[in-house]
């Protein structure tokens, strides 16, 4: 189902939501599922601003991709440990279904897909950087007409593939969707898939030819994008339809 992607022009506020529920994803990443009742609605790939405070006062804050599609009843935030970071463990560690958590949101309007476009989409992911194409995934599951698409998503190893029983089962139910994964750092002896980084040969091989003008979304770790969209650029790639999203050091 397209959505519009008309910008809102109101004044984001602060709400609290009620934890649904939290899902492991992996050893290091859980989605915290959020009730969203009042919630104003988003589009795939935007994001929210999370906001802790402490009894002495303090606040930090911090921003995550929203995974859920556009109009389900919870809103998802997946959200990956930071080693010493100061959000993070807590959202981890520490929060429980039936607790509130401040956000604010949505934000973003440049890294959204809206469904309305005819050409194929072609999103690459490094790591936690699946998050907000989930999001665009998800919300493409739920359309009855779904152009082609293809995910190349990269991994350290198969068990830290996030959301993988359910990339699984969109794949299997949708000729149209191929995903290729790849592990950079260890694979099972019966891998039949990539080993190692995603490069320029590997997007040449898989990809959709540069004719047919696909909409192209990059998110993940700095280095990672900046090289992925380069490699896209010299493949010869329209570099106005591809849109990238960095995860840069935060303070987790």
């Amino acid at each position: 189902m397209a959505i519009k992607s008309s910008a809102s022009s109101r004044r984001l506020e602060w709400q609290l939501m009620l934890v649904h529920d939290i899902i492991v994803e992996t050893s290091r990443v859980k989605s915290i599922r959020l009730k969203a009742d009042g919630w104003a609605g988003h589009l795939p790939g935007q994001h929210v601003d999370i906001r802790l405070t402490a009894e002495n006062g303090y606040r930090a804050e911090r921003s995550y991709s929203i995974a859920s599609p556009p109009g389900d009843e919870l809103l998802v935030l997946t959200v990956e440990r930071v080693e010493d970071g100061e959000v993070s463990p807590y959202l981890l560690d520490t929060l429980r279904a039936g607790d509130r958590l401040e956000l604010r949101g949505p934000v973003g309007g440049y890294f959204v897909w809206t469904g309305l476009e005819n050409n194929p989409l072609c999103l690459i992911a490094g790591g936690s950087g699946v998050t907000p194409l989930m999001s665009m995934l998800r919300h493409r599951d739920t359309a009855t007409n779904r152009g082609p698409a293809l995910l190349m998503y990269s991994s350290r190893r198969l068990q830290d593939v996030i959301y993988r029983d359910e990339l699984d089962a969109m794949a299997g139910r949708d000729p149209a969707l191929r995903i290729v994964h790849a592990l950079t750092r260890e694979a099972p002896p019966d891998w039949t898939g990539h080993r190692g980084r995603i490069d320029k040969s590997l997007i040449a091989a898989n990809c959709f030819a540069p004719a047919q003008r696909p909409a192209i979304y990059v998110c993940g770790p700095t280095s990672f994008v900046e090289s992925i969209a380069a490699w896209l650029v010299e493949i010869g790639f329209e570099p106005l339809n591809i849109k990238t999203e960095r995860f840069g050091p935060s303070g987790g």
